[in-house]
C-alpha cells in the first residue's frame, strides 16, 4: 500500500506543475497592471515603473515564473499588494471556511446520492425509479447559483427560517449550532448537482451489480435481502462509486468560488473573487495551488479507498 500511495503521489507532481504553469499565464494573459491597480488611477508612470520593478513584474514571464515557483517551494507564496499580507497566511485564514463548505457539501451529496442511487436501482423502472430520475435530472440542471438566489428568496427573505448570508450571526452567536445554522443553504446548494452525478452514477454500478452471478448466489442461499443490497452489492459497486466522489470533490471546491460569493461566506472562493477583480497576482496564483491541491489530495484519498475496495487495482 506505501508504494501505490508513493507512486499516486509521483504521478500528482507533474499535475500540480502543469497547473501552476497555467495558473501563472492566465493571470499574465489578464488585462491591466497589477501596480496600476495598487496606486490606482492618478499613479505616474515612474511611480508605476517603480512598483512594478520592486514586484519584479519588469522581468520576462519565465522569470517571473521560475522566481516564484522556486518561492512557493521553499514555503514562501509572497505577499499580497492589496492587503499587504503574506499569501500564505490569508489562504489559511480563509481554507478552514472552505474546508467546511466544501466538506460538508461532499458528504452530503455521497450520502444522499447513493441512497437516491441505491432505491432507484433496486426498484427499476418503479414510481421510486422515476421519482429519483426526475428531481435527479432537475437539481443537475439548475445552475448552482440560481439555486442559491432562489433558496434564499424562500428560506430566507419569504419564511425568514434561515440566514441569508454570513458564516456566523453578526451579532453574538459563534459557536457550533450558529455555524450549522448559517451552513444550511449554501452547503446545500452547492450539494446539488453533485448528488444528481452520484446518484446516476450509483444507480448504474448497482444495476451492474445487481445481476452478476455472486448476487444470485446470495439470494439463493436465503439471505436477507437487505444484506444482499447493503452488504455485497453495495460494496462491489463502491469501485465504481468512490472515484465519482472524489471527482465531485473538485466540483464542489471549484463551486465553493461563486456559492460563496452568493452567501457571503469567508472563505477562499471569496477571496479569489476579489483578488481577480483587483489584479492581485500572488493571491491568486497561492489560491488556485492550495485548492489544485486539495484537489490532489482527496482523490489521492479516493484511489487508496478504491484500491482497498479492489486490491487488483494496486497492479
Amino acid at each position: 500500500m506505501t508504494g501505490y500511495i508513493l507512486k499516486r503521489l509521483l504521478a500528482a507532481i507533474p499535475v500540480l506543475i502543469g497547473l501552476s504553469i497555467i495558473v501563472f499565464l492566465i493571470m499574465a494573459l489578464i488585462p491591466g497592471d497589477p501596480a496600476q491597480a495598487i496606486l490606482g488611477n492618478f499613479a505616474t508612470p515612474e511611480n508605476i515603473a517603480r512598483v512594478n520593478r520592486e514586484l519584479g513584474l519588469d522581468k520576462s514571464l519565465p522569470e517571473q515564473y521560475f522566481i516564484w515557483i522556486f518561492n512557493v517551494l521553499q514555503g514562501d507564496f509572497g505577499r499580497s499588494y492589496i492587503l499587504n499580507r503574506p499569501v500564505l497566511d490569508e489562504i489559511l485564514d480563509r481554507f478552514g471556511a472552505t474546508l467546511i463548505l466544501a466538506g460538508t457539501a461532499l458528504v452530503l451529496c455521497s450520502i444522499f446520492g447513493i441512497l437516491a442511487g441505491i432505491a432507484s436501482a433496486v426498484r427499476q423502472f418503479g414510481w421510486t425509479d422515476r421519482l429519483v430520475t426526475l428531481v435527479v435530472l432537475i437539481g443537475i440542471s439548475l445552475p448552482s447559483f440560481f439555486l442559491g438566489l432562489l433558496l434564499i428568496l424562500l428560506f430566507a427573505v419569504q419564511w425568514r427560517v434561515l440566514p441569508a448570508s454570513g458564516m456566523f450571526a453578526v451579532y453574538g452567536g459563534g459557536d457550533l449550532p450558529d455555524l450549522l445554522y448559517h451552513l444550511i443553504l449554501p452547503a446545500v446548494t452547492l450539494a446539488v448537482v453533485a448528488t444528481g452525478v452520484v446518484a446516476r452514477l450509483t444507480r448504474a454500478a448497482m444495476l451492474e451489480v445487481l445481476r452478476q452471478d455472486f448476487v444470485r448466489t446470495a439470494r439463493a442461499k436465503g439471505l436477507d435481502e437487505n444484506t444482499v443490497i447493503y452488504k455485497h452489492a453495495l460494496k462491489a459497486a463502491m469501485v465504481s462509486v468512490v472515484p465519482v466522489i472524489g471527482i465531485q470533490a473538485g466540483f464542489v471546491l471549484g463551486g465553493a468560488v461563486y456559492i460563496e460569493t452568493v452567501f457571503q461566506w469567508p472563505g477562499i472562493g471569496a477571496m479569489l473573487v476579489k483578488a481577480i477583480s483587483t489584479r492581485d497576482i500572488l493571491l491568486v496564483q497561492g489560491g488556485v495551488l492550495i485548492v489544485a491541491a486539495a484537489y490532489v489530495f482527496v482523490n489521492l484519498l479516493a484511489d487508496v479507498v478504491q484500491s482497498l475496495l479492489d486490491p487488483r487495482l494496486k497492479t
